[in-house]
């Protein structure tokens, strides 16, 4: 979570610059994570657990993810397939190392006044955040049976059509 927290600190500013009408950077970043899905998909199945340096280059992947049309959760799944470790083990870690950035996001964004609230709003923000907590649950333990069971290739498939589509309209339509 390293390298992700140090991007999204200390470049936030054109990380955000990135989000408005870039439908070209972003088809193009699915493509990106089509590729990787593809990659992963032919690597060996093994049972390798996560090394410190395993942890660090996923810590790369996931910053690099912060661009749009990368999916974080894909390419710190690929990423870490392709460094052998086992898709179960891949999955968990994908998920787990995400919770510390959102954790952080959330307190930068309190104390410097992004996010503010009324006192009448926490019971329904009480509810909404259990209501996540327990759907991200869910869906944490769909998508880890998925990835050990399915072919990444699927998802790969997706992000090509969607990448691709993004891409045409960008340059024809638009």
């Amino acid at each position: 979570m390293i390298p992700a927290g140090f991007v999204g600190l200390f470049f936030n500013d054109a990380i955000e610059s990135l989000f408005g009408g870039q439908l070209l950077l972003v088809g193009s970043m699915l493509l990106v994570t089509a590729i990787l899905l593809l990659l992963a998909d032919r690597a060996k199945t093994t049972q390798k657990s996560v090394s410190y340096l395993d942890a660090i280059i996923i810590g790369v992947a996931q910053a690099i993810a912060i661009m749009p049309g990368i999916s974080r959760s894909g390419a710190t799944i690929s990423i870490s397939v392709l460094l052998k470790i086992d898709r179960s083990k891949a999955a968990r870690f994908s998920f787990l190392m995400v919770v510390p950035l959102i954790l952080g996001a959330m307190a930068k964004d309190l104390m410097s006044g992004t996010i503010s609230y009324e006192p009448s709003y926490i019971f329904p923000l009480i509810v909404g955040f259990f209501a996540a907590f327990f759907t991200g649950i869910l869906a944490c333990t769909w998508m880890i049976t998925l990835v050990k069971k399915a072919k990444l290739s699927w998802f790969a498939f997706y992000c090509f059509v969607v990448g691709s589509l993004a891409i045409g309209y960008s340059l024809f339509i638009a």
